[in-house]
């Protein structure tokens, strides 16, 4: 009892701990409530016999984390580009320098030259009305489900929006088009059959009451056989506008992605508003997008609705960045070649069996994932490992997510960028260590 009591004793007090300069320096990085909790995690230790009263500092020092938030930077090798449970698309070196700059103050609503207040995000809007030129106007809002949301609320609430049954879609995490448009205010009238529907089903739907007719990419699914559905040049001359719900961000046409509608030519077929997602296909962050009749745009932008649903510096300066700047990691790894991919999962398995680990390179598939693309598979190329290596890789630094096939832990390569294949190797090498 008195060794415990002795222990106790010498256990350095918080202060005198916090005064170590790792731990000041931390103070100022990670905030000190965050380092103080270290602190005390690392006296209980000691009090509790262990680790030694001394090494209360380093062992305090070793608990703290990377970074202030708690999210983590992960290796997605599903073999899924847009996945939605890892944030759906990483953003470009030029979006976060973008960011970062953006960060402090900035004019994000000023303007510099008259000292005067200006469009909020003037910059993000000519940007992104420049890449759809097709568009009279666009707007941003912080993401699509928001920007719907919008567009019903300003044209429709009290009064009806037409819908295809087949185009009800559920569009994750149990939200579902019928009741984010429900509760706008908003009725919604279903017209033909989930497989088929018809111009003449809209027609006969179509009256004083309604607020305009909707079209919503079934993105996430596939309907085959006895199918049939009206395209939007037939819905133009019903006399009220025609909405397009595109989801995956794509604002021109993608040969490798023929069914995937895409925003420009939504428009040019007659669309009146086209509304889609930024942080998909277009490789930016997480945003809803507006484009198309400027006086639609304008009273969706002016109705009070907008401002909460208004996005942030951070998120303007990412989107016009990724708009105007290099190809995101997105659009890279959906054209990455296969020969490529397959030369990489055949040297970086090669290096991980020279270690002694059962790796080897094999074919893949991969997907667009996050809504797009429905059943396109794309060429890609694997590391097998054994599926042992599939939890400790998760929880590893970095985590290195792949995905388990035939008990095997696949590491596909279509969604890793090229600079990153030594991270895996180093993250596997790791693991061999502990796993054996």
């Amino acid at each position: 009892m008195f060794g415990n009591m002795d222990r106790r004793r010498r256990v350095p007090r918080t202060d005198a701990v916090l005064a170590d300069s790792r731990l000041v320096e931390a103070g100022g990085r990670l905030g000190r409530s965050v380092v103080k909790a270290a602190v005390a995690a690392a006296q209980e230790r000691a009090r509790q016999g262990e680790i030694a009263p001394e090494e209360v500092a380093d062992a305090a020092v070793k608990a703290l984390p990377a970074r202030a938030a708690s999210l983590r930077p992960v290796v997605n090798a599903t073999g899924v580009l847009i996945h939605t449970n890892l944030g759906r698309a990483p953003l470009s070196a030029a979006a976060v320098e973008a960011m970062t700059a953006a960060a402090g103050s900035a004019d994000v609503e000023f303007d510099l030259a008259t000292g005067a207040r200006s469009r909020r995000g003037r910059g993000t809007l000519a940007a992104l009305a420049s890449a759809v030129p097709m568009a009279q106007d666009v707007h941003v809002v912080n993401n699509n489900a928001a920007a719907l949301v919008l567009v019903a609320t300003a044209l429709a609430a009290g009064r009806e929006i037409v819908i295809s049954r087949g185009e009800l879609v559920e569009i994750g995490d149990g939200f579902r088009i019928p009741d984010l448009l429900a509760s706008t205010g908003a009725r919604l009238r279903e017209v033909g059959t989930t497989n088929r529907t018809s111009v003449r089903d809209y027609a006969d739907a179509v009256g004083p009451a309604t607020g305009f007719v909707l079209k919503v990419h079934p993105s996430n699914f596939r309907i085959e056989g006895f199918t049939g559905s009206a395209e939007v040049p037939e819905l133009t001359g019903l006399g009220v506008p025609v909405v397009v719900d595109i989801g995956s961000g794509l604002l021109a046409r993608e040969p490798l992605l023929p069914a995937e509608p895409d925003a420009t030519t939504m428009i040019e077929a007659g669309a009146d508003l086209v509304t889609a997602s930024g942080d998909k296909l277009l490789g930016g962050p997480q945003a809803g997008l507006l484009l198309g009749r400027c006086d639609l745009v304008e009273r969706c932008r002016r109705h009070p609705l907008a401002r909460a649903l208004r996005v942030d510096k951070l998120t303007l300066a990412a989107l016009e960045a990724t708009l105007r700047g290099p190809v995101p990691p997105v659009r890279r790894a959906l054209h990455a070649d296969p020969a490529v991919l397959e030369r990489r999962a055949t040297a970086l398995a090669g290096r991980l069996a020279r270690a002694g680990i059962d790796a080897l390179g094999v074919p893949s598939e991969a997907a667009v994932g996050g809504g797009g693309a429905p059943g396109v598979l794309l060429p890609s190329a694997a590391v097998s490992l054994p599926e042992r290596f599939a939890v400790p890789l998760r929880t590893g630094d970095p985590p290195v997510v792949g995905r388990i096939e035939g008990a095997q832990l696949l590491l596909d390569l279509r969604a890793v960028p090229p600079e990153r294949d030594d991270d895996v190797a180093r993250a596997v090498l790791a693991v061999a260590e502990v796993v054996g």
